[in-house]
């Protein structure tokens, strides 16, 4: 067993683009369902549209790289509001279903064959993301023996971390302010925040607004860091995967996604490392009986679900969350 190798891996992974990508994306979700209560399923459709608004702005109109940016973040506002108008008034489940259809719905329509002039359909697009390129000032990658990340990886960490440690910026001084106290207190009761004479559905449309802004972002900095956008990268899966980042931190923390982003990626490569290495070589650790090379790659995930429902049992909260901040007033 390397575990030099192991440790690279997990490290890598933890602090590398892919987990800034969930971190960014939990942000997001925990402005939706952490403060406010909302049930956001389709956190992955705000990410494509932030994606392919870019990418289609540059690839596609020949658009300014800058001007692709506001058009993608303008899109992922366009998308919030379409979603709130009808649901946001009804109760929470209802946003969830209208979430998880629509992200859906967006993936198959960047994919489908009709629309590839626009989109590129399954191949996606590319081309667009030479001046975040250019901007990269490092002249190579960096070794701390630990942890290895190369020139273009170590560019979009910087970027990357810069943006996830405004992101929380932006939320800590939000939550701290007397509209953030508002958010909280529709999660608790909208009914006694509208007995108030608090615009309810207003809130709940700036939050799920601000949330999908968040996701847009994180759809930008994936497909800028692999300088492709492909339809299939944004399923559901993705969506997942920044819930389960986020109640791993825990619900209505300002760095709980940050911290659960982390952990998650770090178990997910560590976990692939091991198992890759425990039934690989001559005198494997693992006999073929048991476990294959094949089989090693999705036992990871079996070992970190178990963990999650563990988790769920005897800790809901997540690791640095509260118990109580879980709670969602569902009429």
């Amino acid at each position: 067993m390397d575990f030099g190798t192991l440790i690279d891996a997990a490290l890598s992974a933890a602090l590398g683009p892919q987990a800034i990508v969930f971190a960014l994306a939990a942000i997001g979700l925990n402005v939706h369902f952490g403060y406010t209560g909302l049930l956001n399923f389709g956190q992955a459709g705000f990410m494509a549209v932030g994606a392919f608004g870019l990418a289609v702005s540059v690839t596609t109109w020949g658009l300014n790289f800058w001007v692709g940016i506001l058009i993608a973040l303008g899109a992922t506002v366009l998308l919030a509001i379409i979603l709130g108008f009808p649901t946001l008034r009804l109760r929470a489940d209802y946003l969830a279903i209208a979430t998880i259809a629509t992200s859906e719905i967006l993936r198959l329509i960047f994919g489908s064959v009709e629309a590839k002039e626009t989109f590129g359909g399954s191949n996606g697009l590319t081309g667009f993301s030479s001046t975040y390129k250019n901007l990269n000032p490092y002249d190579s990658g960096l070794d701390l023996g630990v942890v290895s990340f190369s020139r273009n990886d170590l560019w979009s960490i910087t970027v990357g971390w810069t943006l996830v440690a405004i992101s929380c910026l932006i939320v800590w001084s939000l939550m701290r302010s007397p509209w953030g106290r508002v958010l909280r207190s529709i999660r608790e009761d909208e009914d006694a925040v509208r007995s108030l004479g608090k615009n309810v559905f207003a809130y709940k449309m700036q939050a799920l607004i601000l949330g999908g802004v968040f996701g847009g972002i994180a759809g930008i900095f994936h497909v800028l860091k692999q300088a492709s956008a492909v339809p299939t990268d944004f399923n559901t899966t993705f969506t997942f995967y920044a819930y389960a980042a986020l109640l791993v931190g825990g619900a209505a923390r300002v760095l709980g996604p940050v911290i659960g982003s982390i952990l998650f990626w770090f178990l997910i490569a560590g976990l692939g490392s091991f198992f890759s290495q425990a039934t690989s070589g001559a005198d494997p650790l693992i006999p073929a009986s048991i476990m294959t090379d094949t089989q090693a790659s999705l036992v990871r995930f079996i070992v970190l679900g178990l963990g999650l429902m563990l988790l769920m049992i005897f800790r809901p909260q997540g690791i640095f969350g509260d118990r109580r901040e879980i709670a969602i007033d569902a009429r």
